[in-house]
């Protein structure tokens, strides 16, 4: 091998370290930005975030000729096409992290809140901490997750709506007039809710994946059509190297501990540092699960035997479901509840 040869081989081979460490703190319409490059000072700017904006932010990294490091909160459709746009770049790598963690990060750092002390706290996160790259989720999961979400709004939506004529129904003082709008915005609601399921169903049958993994989650007592669609929208989008306790983590229901000491003993609590979304998703399956599922019945039976409320029996029901959907996925294999108790019987 001639030395071109093996050093252009090693160059390949050999990881190739960030320099520049770059904090983007992102609303509606400004990204806020903080860029550190070795013992140069900090640099703070500010762009648009369209899709020019994006552009112009990658340029001034690439001015930089050296590899960069970016770290965004997750801030949903406000930072979803900047990270895709940084993502795509050359001599870019993206991490979007979780705004509780980086709050608690922060919280060693700063004193005031502004969008450049976010900017400059992300800046060195990025600089300080360990890195995992975000990687882009599949579009189709990304739109499916997009549907149910919209989904769920109209739900919400229609349910408020549904009270109110229920209120004005029972008042002799309500117009005629505002009774009929009320149905008519609930008719209005309900179509829209029907045809975006529709919409939602024909693009999960259209992803062999996703229709795989849809088929396989509604064989989970306690998981049907409906929570199925909000649940494979929330998790299509996640990495396929996740383990199920990172999934665990991601939703927010991973146990909290508060103990120093002889004198600090708090009762655990799951940290709500992930997706409401996701949790917002599991609580009506599980409590389904718990009347048509023998295991997770008695799962849940024995965790009130041994004195746990019933919130929080119900919120580790809600964890053994996400433990199951996990399950299932990596098996290719319909649900068997005595692969996930198989130390608990239903009669137990």
């Amino acid at each position: 091998m001639s030395k071109r040869s093996h050093s252009l081989q090693s160059t390949l081979s050999d990881p190739i370290i960030a320099s520049v460490f770059c904090g983007v703190d992102v609303s509606a319409a400004t990204l806020a930005v903080a860029v550190q490059q070795d013992e140069h000072p900090l640099e703070q700017r500010e762009f648009a975030n369209t899709s020019s904006g994006h552009k112009a932010l990658i340029a001034c990294l690439h001015k930089r000729k050296a590899r960069a490091r970016v770290s965004l909160e997750a801030t949903g459709i406000y930072s979803l096409d900047l990270a895709l746009a940084l993502n795509a770049a050359a001599q870019i790598e993206v991490a979007v992290l979780n705004p509780k963690v980086v709050n608690r990060f922060a919280q060693t750092l700063r004193r005031s809140k502004t969008d450049t002390a976010d900017a400059q706290v992300l800046a060195e996160y990025s600089r300080r901490m360990p890195f995992t790259a975000w990687r882009p989720p599949n579009r189709n999961g990304l739109a499916l997750r997009t549907i149910s979400r919209h989904l769920n709004a109209l739900t919400v939506e229609h349910t408020r709506e549904h009270n109110r004529l229920h209120a004005a129904q029972g008042s002799t003082a309500t117009p005629a007039c505002v009774v009929q709008d009320l149905k008519r915005s609930l008719a209005s609601l309900k179509r829209r809710i029907v045809k975006l399921r529709g919409a939602a169903l024909d693009l999960v049958r259209s992803d062999e994946l996703l229709r795989s993994r849809f088929e396989l989650m509604i064989t989970i007592p306690g998981i049907a059509r409906i929570s199925a669609l909000q649940l494979l929208g929330e998790l299509a989008s996640l990495s396929e190297e996740m383990t199920v306790r990172q999934w665990v983590a991601h939703s927010g229901l991973d146990p909290a501990h508060e103990e120093s000491g002889t004198s600090v003993h708090r009762p655990s609590h799951i940290s709500r540092a992930g997706s409401r979304h996701l949790r917002r998703a599991l609580y009506m399956p599980a409590l389904v699960a718990v009347q048509r599922d023998p295991h997770l019945k008695a799962f849940y039976e024995l965790l009130q035997h041994r004195h746990k409320a019933k919130m929080q029996a119900l919120v580790a029901v809600a964890r053994k479901l996400l433990h199951a959907i996990y399950g299932v996925f990596r098996s290719q294999t319909p649900y068997d509840g005595n692969k996930l108790f198989p130390a608990l019987s239903p009669a137990s």
